[in-house]
């Protein structure tokens, strides 16, 4: 079931903040109605700027497939699928799920209070025709649109959920596991070994110093650097055999990290719909404040 128009967490706190402190300025008088509306215009200047970035990066990102996608910051889309092993199952009615979150509101009068918010933190397939990745859903900002809401005594269940096959789009860091260095830099890869076996020490010595003199003379060295070489060559060949892996995980730094049930194309008009409601927002409140300042 869709639920209405939101956006993801941050934005919705945005949204939440600019709400209240916009309802607590209304009724406020003198300085704090001034002070209300200068947080309401950071407010929805923070989040204007913020969807338009987001929508403008969703829709101008080329969207990637598994089997060639390059290293590093990737979009994709395709159908969620379970990882092998033991199924996850929903907290709300125990049926298999890929990813969910369940809020549980706790009736209070009228009104409804938080109790908990527990979010899933295991990772599920993307599989987009061209092969299959990996994806960790921790740090992402989910906008998920699979919404189910139970009533049971004075608690209230709502939970957002990615089932097995349902669209997937994810914008984040793309990692393929066991792949070797590009550069293939063998001699790297050697000065590299080598200076971690110089700094174990005893172990150094009790490996290479051959004639039992304490230290590892010019050729003993030397037997070591032929030694480490043949160390990468081994694990280069076990990296070439090996089956690779690919994920998707949080970017390093501050860039978006998303993840959701909608194409690109629905997400990048949601994220404009919402700046356009920030931008008003902005524009409103700015002309409140015009205004009280020329009283």
């Amino acid at each position: 079931m869709l639920v209405s128009l939101r956006p993801d967490r941050t934005g919705a706190a945005v949204a939440s903040g600019i709400a209240a402190l916009g309802f607590a300025g209304f009724q406020a008088d003198g300085s704090f109605r001034m002070v209300a509306l200068v947080l309401v215009l950071a407010a929805a200047l923070f989040g204007w700027l913020r969807s338009i970035h987001h929508s403008r990066l969703i829709l101008d990102t080329p969207t990637s497939r598994i089997a060639s996608a390059a290293q590093g910051y990737t979009e994709l889309f395709g159908q969620g699928m379970p990882l092998d092993g033991a199924p996850l199952y929903s907290p709300l009615n125990g049926l298999p799920v890929l990813w969910y979150r369940l809020v549980v509101d706790e009736k209070d009068g009228d009104s409804w209070r938080r109790f908990s918010d527990d979010e899933s933190d295991a990772s599920f397939l993307l599989d987009d025709g061209s092969g299959q990745c990996a994806v960790d859903p921790e740090g992402a900002e989910l906008l998920i649109t699979r919404k189910d809401v139970v009533i049971r005594d004075d608690r209230r269940y709502t939970q957002w959920c990615l089932i097995k096959q349902d669209p997937i789009y994810v914008i984040g860091d793309f990692t393929t596991l066991g792949s070797i260095d590009p550069a293939h830099d063998t001699a790297r890869q050697v000065r590299e070994l080598l200076a971690e076996w110089k700094a174990d020490h005893p172990r150094q010595l009790e490996r290479f110093d051959l004639d039992g003199d304490g230290q590892v003379d010019l050729q003993e060295w030397e037997l070591a650097r032929a030694e480490a070489k043949r160390e990468v060559s081994r694990q280069q060949a076990e990296l070439h055999a090996a089956a690779e892996a690919h994920i998707v995980r949080k970017p390093e730094g501050r860039r978006l990290y998303l993840i959701s049930d909608l194409d690109p194309s629905q997400l990048g008009r949601r994220y404009q719909l919402w700046g356009w409601g920030f931008l008003v927002v902005l524009l409103v409140s700015a002309g409140l404040l015009v205004r009280l300042l020329a009283i």
